[in-house]
Parts: structure tokens; sequence; C-alpha cells
């Protein structure tokens, strides 16, 4: 086995680890001059809100595994806040969807460019081979090896 066992685990925790540090650091250092205005937990809400893709209030709920109630109360805050707006659905007209605000993305939506940076350079530092391989790694971690998180994410 390649570089011994636990070793695949052991590097998986720290590039997982080192994104999330790094978003942490972003949040940290936006809110070093301001109030942060969004609780942990609703952080937690935004970015499942933003990866469910403009979920109902409904699917949101069954996401987190919370009941409707709890999940429109939570919803209710950051709506006040101006981090989230109600869209109605186009299909039906009593159901509405879920999106986030510029107000969210441009203080919050931090990850993204620390991604497409370390992407970056993975182009730069590996082969079209190999990078088209790990492509397809993370394919298949993605859409065979996540069932737990997959559900409720079908639209992406």
């Amino acid at each position: 086995m390649a570089g011994g066992s636990g070793m695949l685990e052991k590097l998986f925790v720290e590039v997982y680890t080192k994104f999330k540090l790094h978003f942490y650091q972003e949040i940290f250092e936006r809110f070093q001059n301001r109030e942060a205005s969004l609780t942990t937990v609703e952080t937690f809400a935004m970015e499942t809100i933003q990866a469910l893709d403009s979920p109902t209030i409904n699917e949101f709920a069954s996401f987190m595994r919370i009941s409707p109630p709890n999940a429109a109360y939570k919803v209710n805050s950051l709506i006040r806040k101006g981090y989230v707006r109600k869209v109605q659905s186009r299909e039906d007209k009593r159901e509405y969807h879920l999106e986030v605000t510029r107000k969210y993305q441009d203080y919050y939506n931090i990850s993204s460019s620390y991604i497409e940076t370390v992407v970056g350079r993975m182009r730069q530092r590996f082969t079209p081979e190999d990078q088209a391989k790990f492509t397809e790694i993370l394919r298949v971690i993605t859409n065979e090896l996540m069932p737990e998180v997959t559900a409720g994410m079908e639209k992406n």
C-alpha cells in the first residue's frame, strides 16, 4: 500500500483542515474591524443554503434534520439580517426558495477564491493526465462515496 496504512486518512484530514483554517482566518480578518453579524450556527446554515442551491425551507429542514418550524425560525433571522431572501417558485406559487444575497456573498463567500488559488497551483504542478485522474477520483468521491451528504443535493 503506497504511503503506508493510515497515510491517506492523515493527508485527507490535513487538506480538509487547511481549507477550513484558511476560511476561519479570512472570517476573523474580515471581522477585525466589524462586529460579526452571523452566529456560528447561522454561518453553517448559510453555507448549507448556498450548497443546496436555492432550497425550500422544507428541503433545508430535511437536509439539516431539523423540524420545519425550527428551520423557518432560523431562516427568518437570516432574512432579517439581510443574508437570505425568499423567492416565489415559478412552478408552484405556494412554495418559496431560499437564495443567498449579495451581502452574504460579499462578506462570507471566501472559500471559493482560495479553492481557485489552490486549483490554479495544481494545474501548474500536475500533468494533464494527473489532473484528469484526480478529477475522476473526486467525481467518484462526491457522486458515490458520500451518500449521507448527497441526499438533498440532487439538483447539483
